[in-house]
């Protein structure tokens, strides 16, 4: 007999219903819009899922661990988020932890608190899938021997357990929140992974081993704390469009992290793409109508692997600086570089993103010349392909176009026409080489530093600044 909570309830003629409801395709079904990171990640995207959240009734996390850290600053208070969706910020909005997610138990309930502690909803407003993988203790043990292992290629993960976690999911040998729950299944599945895990740490690593009795005990006890929070997810939010209610798909990283399309193996072990909204959350592909990518108004790359346009020196270290460039999470330096372009249109075509958001325009105030890549040259040869290799991008040559600068702050400005001359021809010139429309610009890390273009509020439902006000 299954060990989840509230089973019943979300089995039977509930479910049919709701197929049928969304096979009908009538016109009440609700909107949805992925947010992708079109970059390296840190693009800036819990935000801009906070700013869109005025509008829409619930967010999906579909991707990652807590690993992905995002910012959302609200009339000057800082709120760093890391499992939990940005909806969570918005009383009204119901926040969902995809079944693509991998929870850390006790990562998550601390997360909560602090949630709690800072006086946010957070009971009756988050749902985690009771089909999310779960990292263990043996997960971090794994992750931190094999990228301290001589001869091994640093991939600069955050040693947090997220890769290994995945890598039982692949092999069919992890454990699910939905198995948390069930105590006898959760005592079998960590000695079971413990003798297995603690043997090939030490053989390969000489790593401690990890007791399994005080592992189930703590684990165990965050279970009983985490089942308020389980649901069947993919039934809710199936339900919530059969509704007519609208969904943002949150991504983590970015698209040249992603698992299939990215720099590897430099990478994150998901898919960060629009693709991996409808496999990490139980939604159809038909179901998407837009997705939104989030581009800084230059490049940042946090670890190691390829960057084309990466600045060395003070230039490099001055945007690091302007910009704020540190991991929310970790804490890391970011990689700093001008904006490529032809990375864009990559991440463009590979998530079929029709609009843009550009952040941290601001932090280009000061330049009186802005170097944008336009291309790429191999052997001398432009190309328009993305290597499949890391080691192809060795080869690459950045073409540079300079744009003039404003030389003007635009922290302040909160329409497209208050906007310098030339901040407009940058975002013109970003549309006319990617093809997307730019809907919305960020010039600065509050959510009220915020432009929304007219046709992409429309397009959304979205409020203007004005009628916010």
């Amino acid at each position: 007999m299954c060990a989840t909570p509230g089973w019943a309830s979300v089995c039977g003629p509930a479910v049919f219903q709701v197929e049928f409801e969304l096979s009908r395709g009538g016109t009440s079904r609700g909107r949805t819009a992925v947010i992708v990171g079109a970059q390296w990640g840190d693009e800036g995207k819990g935000k801009i899922v906070d700013v869109l959240t005025q509008t829409f009734s619930v967010v999906a996390r579909y991707a990652g661990g807590h690993n992905a850290g995002h910012t959302v600053i609200i009339n000057g208070k800082k709120f760093i988020l890391q499992l939990v969706p940005g909806g969570i910020l918005r009383p009204e909005c119901t926040s969902v932890v995809g079944n693509g997610v991998v929870i850390d138990p006790l990562a998550f309930l601390k997360e909560v608190a602090s949630l709690r502690v800072a006086g946010v909803k957070v009971d009756g407003n988050l749902f985690v899938s009771n089909r999310a993988q779960v990292i263990l203790p043996y997960h971090r043990m794994m992750e931190l021997g094999s990228e301290n292992a001589p001869g091994r290629v640093k991939i600069g993960t955050t040693s947090r357990g997220i890769g290994p976690s995945y890598e039982d999911k692949m092999g069919r040998r992890g454990l699910r929140v939905a198995d948390l729950l069930d105590t006898h299944l959760l005592r079998t599945h960590i000695e079971n992974a413990c003798r297995e895990k603690n043997m090939i740490a030490h053989a390969l690593f000489n790593s401690d081993p990890l007791d399994a009795d005080k592992m189930f005990r703590e684990y165990s006890d965050a279970a009983r704390e985490l089942v308020p929070f389980v649901r069947d997810t993919a039934l809710l939010l199936n339900r919530a469009l059969a509704e007519g209610k609208s969904i943002v798909f949150e991504g983590a990283q970015g698209t040249m992290l992603d698992i299939d399309h990215g720099t590897y193996p430099f990478v994150t072990s998901s898919s960060s793409t629009s693709g991996g909204a409808a496999t990490g959350t139980g939604v159809p592909p038909t179901s998407i109508d837009t997705v939104i990518g989030i581009t800084k108004a230059y490049c940042t790359r946090v670890g190691s692997g390829p960057f084309p346009s990466e600045l060395l020196g003070a230039e490099g270290e001055d945007l690091r600086k302007r910009g704020n460039e540190f991991g929310a999470v970790t804490g890391r330096p970011r990689r700093t570089g001008w904006l490529d372009l032809p990375l864009l249109r990559y991440a463009g075509m590979i998530n079929g993103i029709s609009w843009l958001v550009v952040t941290k325009l601001d932090v280009l105030d000061h330049l009186t010349e802005i170097p944008v890549c336009v291309g790429y040259k191999v052997d001398g040869k432009e190309t328009d392909e993305v290597p499949a290799q890391a080691c192809g991008y060795d080869k690459i040559e950045c073409i540079y176009r300079n744009m003039p600068g404003w030389v003007s702050p635009t922290q302040a400005i909160r329409t497209v026409e208050g906007l310098p001359k030339a901040a407009r021809e940058y975002m013109a010139f970003i549309e006319k080489e990617t093809g997307a429309q730019v809907g919305m610009i960020s010039t600065g890390p509050d959510r009220e530093q915020t432009i929304l273009v007219d046709e992409f509020m429309h397009r959304l439902g979205l409020e203007s600044p004005a009628a916010r006000d």
